[in-house]
């Protein structure tokens, strides 16, 4: 009974932050894909079209993560400033793509002139782009130079947003089987790594703090301010909150700690959502053609998705704060975001419908897969 209590940490600033933040980035990294593939189609701009995975590429994700997470395991002093430079610019224009709509709405709200002012690999740039794009890599520099969590998660989330966007699963055969795969990855990497590798190669890699390069070169050209730059950095691939945000501390824990939830723990789920936001999306299309009168329906898939992410999140930090230990939070997220997909669809009959997927919209059709 008295662990029971425990529990009611999960009601802790901190805790709530993070399921919070969670869902609504897995949620609106989902709809953000179902926008990209509009803007696509009604541009019919194939340059950033999605690559839609096929079985063998599907297969190919726990395979080559594995193998990321050895290599960062062994060598990750050897590798983090060349990681932390690639992360920075991957953030930087993931930063940029996520915000970019509302820069287009903000202007045509209030009727600005946005004229063309250069062209960059095949694309021309606004003025108001230009200024949007300078602002984003303002936004990584300031994560460079001081390293504040907040910045941390504004970077990692922006990641995850354009990875769900540009990466999709054609039907719920593939993304049974990526989830599959990667439930099983997660259970290990966390559970028997240390069976192996004589520690939790997971735990550690995600822990591991990078060597700042900007400090590096501060520290060699002899620059003034040189105090101020943080020598060390929490790289955005992960979402972090203090365990003492507004006072709250998980009991066993420093206060100086950090909660924290890998980009995994929401992109892979969201690559689920994006796809049934998708078949929401296209079926409420083809009911109003039908009627000629716009769909009921809603997105009906996607609101049992995002609860069940939201039950399996709740139900892995409460099983973290139960055993003490960290949980591979896939293992719970899994089930609970398939599983109710699955269930729904078969009682609807529309189960086979979703497992073969529907032909590529044009979005697609610049990478063709066959499954």
């Amino acid at each position: 009974m008295e662990s029971l209590w425990q529990l009611l940490h999960l009601l802790e600033p901190a805790p709530i932050t993070l399921i919070i933040t969670a869902v609504a980035v897995t949620s609106g990294s989902a709809f953000r894909a179902l926008d990209h593939g509009k803007e696509m189609e009604r541009n019919r701009d194939l340059s950033e079209a999605s690559i839609t995975l096929d079985r063998s590429q599907a297969l190919m994700i726990p395979v080559m993560s594995s193998f990321s997470l050895i290599l960062m395991f062994y060598l990750f002093s050897s590798v983090s400033q060349l990681l932390t430079a690639f992360t920075a610019v991957a953030s930087g224009f993931s930063l940029f793509f996520w915000l970019s709509p509302y820069a287009n709405q903000f202007k045509s709200q209030l009727g600005l002139s946005d004229p063309f002012v250069s062209r960059c690999c095949s694309k021309s740039f606004t003025r108001i782009q230009g200024l949007l794009l300078v602002s984003c890599f303002g936004v990584v520099a300031a994560w460079l130079v001081s390293g504040h969590w907040i910045l941390n998660n504004l970077l990692g989330i922006s990641i995850c947003i354009g990875f769900v966007s540009h990466v999709r699963l054609p039907n719920i055969k593939v993304c049974a089987m990526l989830l599959t795969c990667l439930f099983m990855y997660d259970i290990f990497w966390v559970f028997y790594s240390e069976r192996f590798f004589g520690a939790n190669v997971m735990v550690s890699v995600a822990t591991k703090q990078a060597s700042n390069p900007v400090h590096t070169v501060a520290n060699s050209l002899n620059l003034p301010g040189l105090q101020m730059i943080t020598k060390k950095l929490e790289l955005p691939v992960k979402i972090v909150f203090p365990r003492n945000l507004l006072g709250g501390v998980v009991p066993g824990e420093h206060a100086t700690d950090f909660m924290m939830l890998g980009l995994g723990d929401m992109a892979i789920p969201a690559m689920l959502l994006a796809l049934v936001v998708c078949f929401d999306h296209r079926k409420s299309k083809e009911t109003a053609s039908t009627l000629g009168i716009a769909s009921p329906r809603g997105h009906k898939y996607i609101w049992y998705a995002i609860s069940g992410y939201a039950v399996g999140l709740v139900t892995a930090l409460s099983a973290g704060i139960l055993s003490r230990s960290p949980q591979p939070a896939l293992l719970y997220l899994v089930p609970s975001t398939l599983g109710p997909i699955i269930v729904i669809s078969w009682i609807r009959k529309e189960l086979m419908e979703l497992w073969e997927g529907s032909s590529p919209s044009v979005s697609e059709k610049a990478h063709p897969t066959q499954v």
